[in-house]
């Protein structure tokens, strides 16, 4: 199947304003379940250069510099994606050792993916929580990686919230909702408590709706030797399929963020998104 995907992001600027360099990730990712067949980035206002880059977690980015003043920063993305089968259980894990919670990466494993095993102090009640799914999935890693996106998605309300970074891991528990960056971050905090890389992707997903309202979405991936990064979605309480399309991923959610950049100014400003993602 192939999916089109534009994304219209608008900064409206009470006054005019001098853009500085900016980080673009509306770049769906080339995956082993999708084929990125085309990609279009346009600009309001024109900028003086721009230069297609990867960044420090092999995110590919756009990175685009400005020379004028302006009160408006436009930003359309196309992209054609196409999918291939996929079938997120089509795995070995090896060694056999990772097949049980607790295990240990390799001394070169762990310092590859240090910065997606900081972890930070969890509540007693979150930490509670965690340990009964990892007891009743019998310590086994698989059961427990799935288990706990289910149960997150049963016990939490995904709520949608456009701006600010992840809550803490601990105050979203202790409402029970949180936006899919919230629910995504507080997941990745539970498995690296338990010494499981994890890291925050965001990007698209695409499921049939009668009335189509799509939003940039975020979930988190584990990293499980024989398997690799296994994408997780506790919005949904799922593993992520080929409809799942990455843009950014980092062990930092502002890394994954679609702008960033500064302004030189005193304007305010207006953000203003669109999102449609058609299967043809």
């Amino acid at each position: 199947m192939k999916f089109k995907l534009v994304h219209e992001t608008t900064y409206s600027f009470s006054e005019d304003v001098f853009l500085e360099p900016h980080y673009l990730r509306f770049r769906p990712k080339q995956t082993p379940f999708s084929d990125l067949i085309d990609f279009s980035i346009v600009l309001e206002s024109e900028p003086d250069g721009c230069s297609v880059i990867e960044d420090e977690e092999h995110n590919v980015v756009d990175f685009c510099w400005f020379g004028n003043l302006t009160n408006k920063l436009r930003i359309t993305a196309k992209s054609t994606v196409q999918t291939k089968e996929y079938n997120p259980f089509n795995f070995l894990i090896y060694p056999d050792s990772f097949n049980t919670i607790p295990f240990s990466y390799s001394e070169h494993q762990h310092h590859i993916l240090f910065a997606a095993l900081q972890k930070m102090k969890l509540s007693s009640e979150l930490s509670d929580y965690a340990d009964c799914v990892l007891k009743e999935s019998g310590s086994n890693t698989i059961n427990f990686v799935s288990n706990i996106t289910k149960k997150i998605h049963k016990d939490f309300t995904v709520e949608y919230r456009e701006l600010g970074s992840p809550m803490s891991p601990s105050s979203c528990f202790s409402i029970k909702k949180g936006s899919c960056r919230d629910l995504s971050w507080m997941l990745i905090m539970l498995l690296r408590n338990y010494g499981i890389a994890a890291r925050f992707v965001s990007g698209y997903f695409y499921f049939d709706m009668d009335h189509p309202t799509y939003e940039l979405h975020a979930w988190a991936e584990v990293f499980i030797p024989g398997i690799g990064w296994l994408g997780i979605d506790p919005s949904h309480g799922i593993l992520t399929g080929n409809t799942h399309f990455p843009v950014a991923s980092s062990a930092i959610p502002e890394n994954t963020m679609p702008v960033t950049g500064g302004i030189r100014g005193s304007a305010t400003s207006q953000l203003v998104t669109k999102l449609k993602i058609e299967k043809y």
